[in-house]
Formats: structure tokens, C-alpha cells, sequence
């Protein structure tokens, strides 16, 4: 719906979110780290920082719907202007903590996850970082790290152990009614990849595509013998129901769909759960057993609609059109690294790129796929809902993801070379 005025009068509400970037960017440099690539609040920010301690939608309601009535957008803007001090404090303290946590070597958990909410604590208590900030981070990351961590993991693997036999028969249940999706004729996904590629995503075309279940339909495919290792989600010819496992390693995860129900829990839990999670548990095994054996091994219609998404905007990167924007600036951000140049250009070991990364160059797609279902895997187990503003970032961030591991292998193998020569 267009917020423009028309031939029957000015437009009556605007998109929440494009009235918070427009606010959010009235405060400038000063909170870059609260801030995405587009300058915009990171999805993190809003979830965290703004709908709970600034503009308070709970005791806002009018603040806090998808489309903000004309009435009430100066109201929005001033909350977010008039907490611009709290705002560029809390983005100043939150550059500590990370420096804290550094020095301190903490790698579990995301920092935003972790710390957004209390930087803006310390922000209200003792507003710029002063001459104290080193110390007082270093204190505020080493009691989060005490606070959170393993103890999830252990309450994790002590209920997977205590209740094996129930589960082991909810696990089975759920796989005898594995649901079967109608194929359909490819859904039109052009139109929203067109508009989120170019930086204004069409909500009235996602809301269609999640209308029609044009994510669940697409997953009607992954029946086919093949299909699921071929989107690199599995190694097994057709996906099987998981094992409930009891142990994992983050640095050695199967492919999402053979990892087991403790393995697709234990890298949320690590990463980014907090201590009132933990009530959860149970609640939380009971929803991942269910959320096997449903399309794309997902519970919810915008995940699997991200995905399908994904593969459509991805199949440029692998020399395949390029018709949208999204699939115009995922294919130019993948062009641009040399190292994918040379590959897709010399042939064999003349591009001078290690074979196994040659390998995963020529599939991307398929690394691609693979973490993007984690990426929405993860939202689902936060709760976090993904509004269409916020799928470019998402399919954006993915591809820098893949890019960012290459780079890593790449250093790894020329440091290797360089210590056999010497």
C-alpha cells in the first residue's frame, strides 16, 4: 500500500520501520554500532533497545503496530530523538564490552545478544564511557559470561538423557505424519527480490507469497531423490528422521538436515541463548522434534518462504540469470572477491586457489543454502520474527558470510605454504 497521497486524500500511515530509520537516522555517526551497512537500526537494535526501553509499544500500542498513523509519527520520532544521548552512549559502551570481551578471549555467545540491553543500562547509569569504561566493561562481560553459557548445554543434554524414551516416541510420531506439500508452479518471487534488492522491499508482496505458502510448496521438491544433498542440506539421498543425540562439537556440525535434535539445539544454545531461557527446555525439544519433520525442517511459513528466497536470489552466483536486483547485487558482491575470479577463470590448480576451496566455489550455492537455514533455524528458536525489510540484509549477510570463511581458508592455506617453504 502506497503512503503517498492519492486522488482521495493524503495518506493516513506510514511503515513503522521506515519512520524509526527515518528518526534513527536523525541521530548520525554516533551509533553506527547499532547500525547496519544501510545506516538503518540493526534488527537487534529494535528488538533489544528501542521496543523495549525507548518507545515502549506494550504501553505504546499505538507505537508498536506494522503501519504508524499520521497522528502519531511525530510522537515516534521525538522518543527516539529524545533518547539520542542514552542511544550514542549505549553504542560507545557497547564498543567496550566488545573490547572487554577481547582481552578477556570470551567467544561463545553474540555480543549483541549478550550486551546490547545492558550497555544501555550503562548508558542510563553512567552515561558516556569515562576514564573508568576499561574496567567497568571487563566487569560487566566476565559476570554475563558466569551468568550464561554451559549451564544451558547441560540442562539441554541432561533432559535429551533423562527423557530419551518419550522423546524417542514423539520423535517417531512426528516423522509417521511428515506432511506432503502440493507442488504448485513456481511462485512469483521476482517482484519482492526486485524490491528488497533495491533497498525498499515490497511488504504487500511478501505478505502474498506468505498467503499462497509459496515457502512450503517449494519444498515439495526436496522429496526427489537427490534433491536435499543437491541444495547441500544433507548427505544422505533423502532426508531421515535425526537421532536425538546427546553430544556435539560447533566446529564439526553435520549438514543441517542429519544433524541430530540436540546437535540443531546446542549451536543456539551456545550462541546466543540467555539464563531465562532455561525454563524453556523441554518446550523448546518438543517444538525441534515437531520442526523435523515439517517443510524445509522448519516450523514457521516466513522461514521457509526465506529460504526459498535464498535459492532463487542465489542461483546467479553460480551463472545462472540474474533477473532481480537481489540476484544482480548477491552476484556483484560474489564477483568482486579475486579468488572467485581466478577459479571461475583458470582451470584446475592454475588459479592457484587450494582444490577443496575450488571445490566450494564452483557449489556455492550450496554453502550458501546451508547457512542461511541456520540463520532462520536460529530466528525461529528466538522468536524472532523476520518483517520484509529485514530479508536483504538477511540473504546479504549470508553471502558475507561464505565470502569471509573462503578468505579465512584461503589465509590458512598460503600461511601453511608459506611455512613449508621456509
Amino acid at each position: 500500500m502506497s503512503t503517498h497521497a492519492t486522488a482521495a486524500g493524503p495518506a493516513v500511515s506510514m511503515p513503522r520501520d521506515r519512520v524509526v530509520a527515518a528518526a534513527w537516522a536523525e541521530l548520525g555517526p554516533g551509533v553506527a554500532a547499532l547500525s547496519n551497512a544501510s545506516g538503518r537500526p540493526l534488527a537487534r537494535t529494535v528488538k533489544l533497545i528501542l521496543d523495549p526501553l525507548v518507545l515502549r509499544p506494550a504501553q505504546n500500542p499505538h507505537l508498536g503496530g506494522g503501519r504508524i498513523e499520521q497522528a502519531d509519527i511525530a510522537e515516534l520520532r521525538q522518543r527516539i530523538l529524545d533518547a539520542a544521548a542514552d542511544l550514542t552512549a549505549t553504542a560507545d559502551w557497547f564498543a567496550a564490552l566488545k573490547r572487554a570481551r577481547r582481552a578477556a578471549r570470551i567467544t561463545g555467545g553474540n555480543p549483541q545478544d549478550l550486551y546490547f540491553q545492558r550497555c544501555f543500562e550503562l548508558a542510563r547509569t553512567h552515561g558516556a564511557p569515562g576514564a573508568d569504561a576499561g574496567q567497568v566493561a571487563l566487569e560487566v562481560v566476565q559476570e554475563i559470561r558466569d551468568a550464561t553459557g554451559d549451564m544451558t548445554v547441560a540442562q539441554l543434554r541432561r533432559h535429551m538423557t533423562d527423557q530419551a524414551d518419550a522423546l524417542t516416541a514423539l520423535l517417531a510420531a512426528a516423522w509417521r505424519e511428515v506432511p506432503s506439500p502440493e507442488p504448485g508452479a513456481p511462485a512469483p518471487v521476482e517482484g519482492f527480490l526486485d524490491s528488497c534488492g533495491e533497498g525498499d522491499a515490497d511488504g504487500d508482496a511478501f505478505d502474498q507469497l506468505l498467503e499462497a505458502a509459496a515457502g512450503t510448496r517449494a519444498s515439495a521438491g526436496l522429496a526427489v531423490r537427490g534433491a536435499a544433498r543437491d541444495h547441500g542440506l544433507t548427505d544422505l539421498p533423502l532426508p531421515e528422521p535425526p537421532r536425538l543425540g546427546d553430544n556435539a562439537s560447533k566446529n564439526r556440525l553435520p549438514k543441517p538436515f542429519d544433524r541430530s535434535v540436540f546437535e540443531r539445539l546446542f549451536a543456539a544454545f551456545t550462541s546466543s541463548f540467555h539464563r531465562e531461557s532455561m525454563d524453556s527446555v523441554p518446550g523448546l525439544v518438543r517444538a525441534e522434534i515437531a520442526r523435523s519433520a515439517l517443510p524445509w525442517q522448519l516450523g514457521e511459513e516466513r522461514s521457509r518462504l526465506t529460504v526459498l528466497l535464498g535459492r532463487e536470489a542465489s542461483g546467479g552466483l553460480t551463472g545462472g540469470p540474474q533477473p532481480t536486483a537481489a540476484h544482480r547485487r548477491l552476484g556483484s558482491r560474489w564477483e568482486r572477491e579475486a579468488y572467485v575470479r581466478r577459479v571461475l577463470r583458470l582451470p584446475g590448480a592454475a588459479s592457484g586457489v587450494p582444490e577443496d576451496l575450488r571445490s566450494d566455489v564452483v557449489t556455492v550455492r550450496q554453502a550458501y543454502l546451508r547457512r542461511l537455514w541456520v540463520r532462520v533455524h536460529g530466528r525461529e528458536l528466538r522468536g524472532e520474527r523476520l518483517e520484509p525489510h529485514e530479508v536483504w540484509d538477511l540473504l546479504d549477510g549470508v553471502l558475507r558470510s561464505v565470502i569471509m570463511d573462503h578468505r579465512q581458508r584461503l589465509k590458512q592455506s598460503l600461511t601453511r605454504e608459506t611455512a613449508g617453504a621456509a
